[in-house]
């Protein structure tokens, strides 16, 4: 019955929402007016793939804005930021050093760290709000995500233009490197629970994805200031291709979304796990912590190999404490998640999603190959990996479609295929050797 009205609910703003209002066409209108722009001003610098992949932009964006309509104000309001601090570098990027809001606030790197301590302050106010059953918490949760997003691709935007004012021999799109891709995964991720969070009605489940971007952005800070990887650096010969600008997009998706459901897994692990109580049942709950504790803390396994960092090993103990924690409050938690069907429903979805963008990804990056290489397939670690990843949510997939599973052995999956995710994008760059080693450290 619960689930019968949250859908019949979402399902009846989603029709409501389906017819275009005047608000659809003016914003589809500044949407071609930007790229109209952008062509103009920037035409010079792009070829006619890149071109292309702009105009094929607007229709995409309009369609997103009337299905997911909170992200209007967010594209309208990351424009309008982008072009006020465009205007303010005057074309020298000395100007970060000598203005006030670019220093601060909105050069790339400000922007960046500006939405690291949002995303922070989101993941508290979340946990906060779910714990103490206030919805205002988790409102401001809410808002502080919508916040670090519009300054995170704020901040990409700008360190794109930044890019160009190095050179234009220098100048790409901010995708391809380590920094860059966390920075996007965040977003991502964060856009994808934002929908869903709106398409469900509920905020609980915010307190739970939050704490993966914030695994993921605590790698990012360790990445700034320990490495310098927030430098501008020219692209290797590799990624000179317009390929990168949509194969990885598009991957990043597919890791956003595998995320989410792995974060919704748990969380229905922790309800169910509770909800029927019994000395198996609090077994499984720690297991579940357990797992997800490794999952998320993958990062610090892998990367104390490039030096006994502390930050590494408090990182490590941070996200355990977190997680046995979150295990041992599940009493006052549980009741206030979703009901079992919405949370596996998300799951659902997001693999879905993921594995639709994955698949579009995995076949970009064959062409690419293909390109690149000479062929389209080479058994190189990370196609591997890729392989691995694909054959493992289409298996999920077909599961719980073609097979009616349900449950929490499809959750306990989703927890699995964060672990074999995690070392398909980070593990195989670290410890594997091959023709994708630029993403190494």
């Amino acid at each position: 019955m619960e689930l019968t009205q949250t859908l019949s609910t979402t399902t009846g703003s989603l029709e409501a929402r389906r017819r275009f209002s005047l608000l659809d066409v003016a914003f589809a209108l500044l949407l071609a007016a930007g790229a109209a722009f952008a062509l103009a001003r920037y035409g010079m610098f792009m070829d006619g793939y890149e071109k292309g992949i702009l105009v094929c932009t607007v229709p995409v964006l309009a369609w997103l804005g009337w299905f997911f309509a909170p992200l209007r104000v967010f594209l309208v309001v990351v424009a309008a930021l982008s072009l006020v601090a465009v205007g303010l570098y005057g074309g020298s990027l000395e100007a970060a050093e000598k203005t006030f809001l670019l220093k601060y606030f909105l050069s790339s790197q400000s922007a960046i760290l500006w939405m690291s301590f949002l995303f922070f302050l989101a993941t508290g106010s979340y946990w906060l709000g779910l714990l103490a059953g206030s919805e205002f918490g988790m409102l401001t949760g809410t808002r502080f995500t919508w916040m670090a997003v519009t300054l995170g691709l704020c901040g990409m935007l700008v360190r794109w233009y930044e890019s160009y004012l190095l050179g234009s021999d220098i100048g790409h799109i901010p995708v391809s490197n380590l920094y860059e891709v966390f920075v996007l995964f965040c977003m991502l991720t964060a856009v994808m629970y934002l929908y869903y969070e709106k398409r469900y009605a509920t905020r609980a489940m915010g307190a739970f994805v939050m704490l993966v971007i914030s695994a993921a952005v605590g790698f990012l800070l360790w990445y700034t200031f320990d490495r310098g990887a927030h430098e501008i650096q020219p692209l290797v010969p590799a990624l000179q291709s317009w390929w990168m600008k949509i194969h990885v997009p598009a991957n990043f998706i597919g890791y956003g979304a595998f995320s989410v459901a792995a974060m919704v897994g748990f969380a229905y692990l922790l309800k169910a796990y509770h909800d029927s109580l019994g000395k198996r049942s609090l077994a499984a709950v720690w297991g579940a912590g357990i797992a997800l504790a490794v999952a998320l803390a993958l990062e610090a396994i892998v990367f104390r190999k490039s030096g006994a960092s502390p930050y590494w090993a408090a990182y490590f103990a941070f996200t355990c404490a977190t997680l046995a924690l979150i295990v041992m409050l599940r009493a006052r938690i549980a009741p206030r998640l979703p009901a079992l069907t919405v949370l596996d429903d998300v799951m659902h979805r997001a693999i879905a999603v993921g594995f639709a963008f994955f698949t579009v990804a995995t076949i970009l990056g064959a062409l690419w190959a293909a390109e690149a290489w000479g062929s389209y397939w080479s058994w190189d670690p990370k196609e591997t990996w890729a392989l691995i990843v694909w054959l493992n949510y289409a298996a999920w997939l077909h599961m719980r479609l073609v097979n009616g599973m349900r449950g929490t052995l499809l959750a306990w999956w989703t927890l699995a295929g964060l672990l074999v995710t995690t070392f398909a994008f980070l593990g195989v760059n670290i410890f594997l050797s091959g023709l994708h080693s630029y993403g190494e450290l």
